[in-house]
């Protein structure tokens, strides 16, 4: 056995970041002509935003940067990367930053020091707490504990009959977790995170330009107002959290900056970060992070506690949204108008937190469910009143109460006639009939009674969804997801006994693989049969299930719905 001294020499420092080093790697040796090559190149990733690449130089031989990939020059919202790998044949880059995003380039074919941002897959990287279709279920906007806001459409490729989902802007990065949004209409929503306002968001033009571009769908069908009076894009300023309009004027070109300018803190984070940008693909983590939000419109400011729910009706005229609560004179609901913004009406009813609402697809009713395990149904009158007014017409208490537990979930038969509540308690009930025809002085509350026989889902139910299409043979579809990230499908018809033995279908419980790691956060099914991205509504052979969870995901499900 014998000894074997090596001598290390310094051959060079490389020196060009200027922050933390978090990665240094070569690029991978490969064969050729049957033996193993080691190409002479290093690849660095550093707290600084920069990935670089150094090469020795072919004269020399003295270590150069050869190329050096930057992130966008964005506000205060990003830091720099954590790793960075060649591919194989080291002809891309793949590096992640500290927010879980990762950015993918591409050298040129041409100029070899050209480096090209790459469509690269993007997700949330912390918990999703809500997801929602848009009205005409073309995409789904979804929000987290991420602090963001995310808007996902399939991207139909020019010549390509695969569809694929890609993250096509971020309408809002915000600096409170996201809780809870809504759709108010197809081009703007209403969200609520840690903080006691909701902020209302409106699509700017160069989103709806984009989206057309990447969806295929013509800019006529999706501009119904006048798109000129719409602002271009948005902008966060360098300490602010609301999202500032940017119109067509307010894109000079920015001055250049000297060293002594560049010094003053409000060159260093200048106003205007937009750039509009005219997409055919999905943009890359920088363009996400600076040139996709969405201007904010609107705060609506009522709540004491921070927002925990809200939902829009479907004449998108009304907002309800409720807030975290330990007394009875937090945990009201309160109702607003997406015309004037104000105020409407505020409905005390329950005694802790308000933990999800829903409007009755014929938006006649509003149901709440709360953690005190109870339920309430509000209706609206006909009034002289601006907006509508709405009554408690029923409601469960201590006697008639069937849940045990927090109720976290609810949700509405198409028809209006049913809704919904899944429980801690791993129970899941349909409750009816709500029928119209009672008088409005009337109190509906003998007659709204459980309708189903009691489910036992096997475990905490955290999110319910009843599909607004049927099954061919009449029967309601719904989805429940469980705190241990489960999904199952059921088909559910009133039959005529009371309270109906076997009147629940189990069709499908999805697996492992296909279901969440973590608590199913909610279920929302595409308004329509079909699949976006595919005109195959015609056949309804087909529905989408959109589901979000604690585990950082958000999937879309095709569903077969002749098969259930």
């Amino acid at each position: 056995d014998t000894d074997t001294t090596y001598t290390i020499t310094l051959e060079s420092v490389l020196a060009g970041h200027e922050n933390w080093v978090y990665a240094v790697h070569w690029q991978p040796s490969f064969y050729k002509d049957g033996s193993m090559r080691q190409p002479m190149r290093i690849l660095s990733a550093s707290m600084d935003k920069t990935v670089i690449i150094w090469e020795p130089d072919k004269e020399s031989g003295v270590w150069l940067e050869q190329a050096s990939v930057r992130v966008g020059e964005v506000g205060g919202n990003t830091l720099g990367f954590f790793d960075g790998q060649f591919s194989p044949d080291g002809s891309m880059i793949i590096a992640y930053a500290f927010h879980g995003a990762l950015h993918l380039w591409k050298q040129a074919a041409i100029n070899k020091k050209e480096w090209t941002p790459e469509v690269v897959i993007s997700g949330h990287f912390n918990s999703v707490e809500d997801v929602k279709w848009d009205p005409e279920g073309e995409f789904v906007v979804s929000v987290g504990s991420d602090q963001t806001t995310r808007l996902f459409a399939p991207w139909k490729r020019k010549q390509e009959t695969e569809v694929t989902w890609h993250e096509i802007a971020r309408p809002q990065v915000h600096g409170y977790d996201m809780r809870c949004l809504a759709m108010i209409g197809r081009f703007q929503f209403v969200s609520g995170a840690d903080e006691k306002v909701l902020r209302v968001f409106r699509a700017p033009k160069n989103f709806i330009e984009n989206f057309s571009n990447i969806t295929g769908i013509p800019m006529e069908k999706l501009c119904s107002q006048q798109s000129s009076d719409l602002p271009e894009g948005a902008t966060v300023p360098a300490l602010g959290l609301s999202n500032k309009a940017v119109f067509e004027g307010d894109m000079s070109v920015q001055p250049t900056v000297d060293e002594e300018t560049f010094n003053t803190i409000s060159n260093q984070y200048p106003e205007i970060y937009f750039q509009p940008l005219i997409l055919t693909e999905p943009p890359p983590e920088d363009h996400l992070l600076q040139n996709t939000l969405w201007p904010e419109i609107q705060k609506l400011y009522g709540h004491g506690y921070e927002i925990f729910c809200v939902a829009c009706n479907n004449s998108n005229t009304v907002i309800a949204s409720a807030c975290k609560a330990s007394k009875k004179e937090h945990a009201a609901v309160i109702l607003w108008s997406t015309t004037s913004w104000k105020k409407l009406q505020s409905l005390p009813f329950h005694n802790l937190t308000v933990t999800q609402l829903a409007f009755s697809p014929n938006d006649e009713f509003l149901l709440a469910v709360s953690r005190d395990r109870n339920w309430s149904l509000w209706r609206k009158q006909d009034s002289a009143e601006p907006g509508p007014v709405f009554t408690c017409c029923a409601y469960t208490d201590k006697n008639t109460a069937l849940h045990s537990r927090i109720i976290w979930t609810c949700d509405w038969t198409p028809d209006s006639k049913y809704f919904i509540t899944g429980s801690r308690d791993k129970k899941v009930i349909i409750w009816g009939q709500c029928d119209l025809s009672v008088t409005a002085e009337g109190n509906m509350l003998d007659s709204i009674k459980p309708c189903s026989a009691v489910l036992d889902a096997g475990d905490s139910v955290t999110a319910v969804g009843i599909s607004r299409v049927l099954t061919p043979d009449g029967r309601y579809i719904i989805a429940v997801g469980l705190e241990n990230g489960k999904i199952s499908l059921y088909t559910w018809k009133q039959s005529g006994q009371d309270p109906a033995p076997a009147d629940w279908t189990t069709c499908v419980e999805l697996d492992d693989s296909q279901s969440h790691a973590l608590a199913v956060k909610r279920l929302c099914w595409r308004p329509h049969a079909g699949r976006a991205g595919h005109n195959d509504q015609k056949n309804g052979e087909w529905l989408q299930l959109a589901s979000c969870g604690a585990d950082h995901c958000v999937k879309i499900f095709n569903v077969n719905r002749s098969a259930l």
